[in-house]
């Protein structure tokens, strides 16, 4: 497990103070936990997105690595050449170094737009780590629908109203379809459980070939939330069981934390604007929909896990 001491100690920080992400931005947190997950040397690349756009206002850089922006579909395209070209330089000996490569996108780069582009670095085997951080919509350019949002979330191209109830789709189960590729290591992280997220960079970093952490990274802007409630709105994401915290090593898929009794899904759900109108009383099945699809999920990652268990 990662040492709290350790960390503390650490310095400079890979991702410098004076950024212009929102106060409250979960993406800043992850970011900075993430990159404690190795002593190595570490290049970055970042997909066009909030966090690209708030930390790199040129002339400025909050990046104390070496950091490539590239275009908000190919990510993973990126730092698969990146790392290319690093292996063929070490192979004939211009680089000594032992280097680490990590790429950062946002939901709609990474469940949408990204996909095509992360799955072929994924089956190619490239050794780089993967990291979306995901504040369930394109948060960047208006706070639009993704595949990662929320059935019954409010979003600017899925509004609550008369005519549809916030987005009418559940979102994508993007661990699940990253874990498909049989991959060495991927994990659901959450940045209130820094331990837990640090521990799994770490493990993130240190495997052969490719990675993927899926963060959920609160945006109080999108989800429409007091900024000061970042951490107790995502503690309440884990202990509801709207975003478990498992990973998957080697095929085999593990809970890294379960809370001694879940929350009802409503607590919350409460906490958001972007969910107020479902606690109209023309909308709160969907509340009961949610939580049955959070029940159903839970019992399907205990099955895997338990799966998993017997295997080992």
């Amino acid at each position: 497990m990662a040492n709290i001491k350790e960390l503390s100690e650490k310095i400079p920080e890979r991702l410098s103070p004076g950024h212009r992400l929102c106060a409250g931005c979960g993406a800043s947190i992850a970011v900075r936990q993430v990159l404690m997950g190795t002593e190595d040397p570490v290049v970055a690349v970042a997909c066009t997105g909030c966090l690209e756009v708030a930390t790199t206002i040129y002339p400025y850089t909050a990046w104390n690595i070496p950091f490539m922006h590239n275009a908000f579909e190919n990510a993973a395209s990126t730092i698969s050449g990146v790392e290319t070209a690093y292996r063929a330089l070490k192979k004939k000996g211009k680089i000594k170094k032992n280097i680490k490569f990590v790429a950062f996108g946002g939901d709609g780069g990474t469940y949408d737009i990204g996909l095509q582009a992360l799955s072929g670095a994924l089956e190619r085997g490239h050794n780089f780590v993967y990291v979306c951080y995901d504040n369930e919509a394109y948060m960047n350019t208006g706070i639009q629908r993704s595949g990662a949002t929320p059935y019954g979330a409010s979003t600017t191209t899925a509004p609550a109203g008369k005519v549809i109830p916030g987005k009418v789709q559940f979102r994508k189960d993007l661990t699940a379809i990253v874990a498909a590729h049989k991959i060495p290591y991927v994990a659901q992280a959450d940045v209130s459980h820094w331990n837990d997220l640090v521990t799994k960079a770490q493990k993130a970093f240190s495997v052969e070939g490719p990675a993927f952490l899926n963060v959920l990274s609160m945006c109080h802007r999108g989800w429409r939330f007091q900024q000061e409630d970042t951490i107790k709105i995502s503690k309440l994401a884990v202990e509801t069981g709207f975003w478990p915290l498992i990973e998957v090593e080697n095929g085999n898929w593990r809970f890294t934390f379960k809370p001694k009794e879940r929350k009802p899904v409503e607590e919350f759900l409460k906490t958001q604007g972007r969910f107020s109108h479902l606690f109209k009383e023309e909308n709160k099945q969907i509340i009961a929909d949610i939580q049955k699809e959070i029940d159903n999920n839970w019992a399907r990652l205990e099955h895997l896990c338990e799966a998993s268990c017997k295997v080992a």
